[in-house]
């Protein structure tokens, strides 16, 4: 049997393999951003969010957002969110929440921000609070070519009108403190529209966290199955009598 025929053979376990995978591996839910005036400067840009609920158990009752830089939590107002949902500023962004969604519904809000910076894009980091305790982290991103497991929603920016200047800062701009992401649970969310005043600071119990590990593990199973496919052809190519 010739070396073409055995790689031929090969393909076919390889291919099922790679199914198997796809299938199995579970789909990742996403943080969509999007905006009608998506441009640099611009004023009184409506910013939509769509947040993916990914749980069949238990639905979103919160949402968090690290504003990037050039936009100050005090810049920002809401214009719609899921009925009897509060906006809440924070020190480094905001939280929108309320009553938990049901299972799998999407939590779509929209804000909108006195000014655009003057940048090509605007990363929203957001974690998305969960009625059981969970929180996905939609933080990371982009490294060079690799694209992150669990990206942060970006906004991209056209070039700014001609004539765009950016306003004065707001009052409150300047005691804005920014905090990372990856340290702070969301706040816990306000029962009711009397109790928003809440303090920011509070944070929600976690009970079990997205992170990049699901990543690696699907690289290492990929990597063992590669490695037993090999072996079968060597093996192959060992035991069948030569032409």
């Amino acid at each position: 049997m010739n070396r073409s025929r055995l790689l031929a053979r090969a393909a076919v376990p390889l291919a099922a393999a790679a199914s198997v995978l796809a299938l199995a591996a579970p789909a990742l839910a996403h943080v969509e951003v999007e905006s009608a005036t998506a441009r640099a400067l611009a004023t009184d840009a409506v910013v939509a969010f769509d947040a993916e609920g990914e749980s069949t158990t238990a639905g979103i009752k919160q949402v968090r957002v690290v504003l990037p830089e050039g936009i100050a939590p005090s810049d920002v107002a809401l214009v719609e969110a899921p009925k009897g949902w509060t906006f809440t500023p924070s020190a480094d962004g905001f939280q929108v929440a309320g009553a938990a969604l049901a299972p799998g519904k999407s939590a779509a809000y929209k804000v909108k921000v006195r000014q655009l910076p003057d940048a090509r894009s605007v990363a929203f980091k957001t974690l998305v609070g969960y009625s059981d305790g969970r929180v996905d982290r939609w933080i990371e991103l982009p490294q060079g070519t690799a694209k992150p497991d669990h990206p942060a929603p970006v906004l991209k920016l056209a070039a700014a009108a001609p004539g765009a200047k950016p306003l004065p800062a707001s009052p409150s701009a300047s005691a804005t403190v920014s905090a990372a992401a990856t340290d702070a649970p969301p706040p816990s969310p306000a029962p009711s529209p009397a109790s928003s005043s809440a303090s920011p600071g509070a944070t929600a119990p976690v009970a079990s966290d997205r992170g990049s590990g699901s990543g690696t593990a699907t690289i290492l199973v990929v990597v063992l199955l590669a490695a037993a496919i090999v072996g079968v052809v060597l093996w192959r190519r060992r035991a069948a009598p030569h032409d």
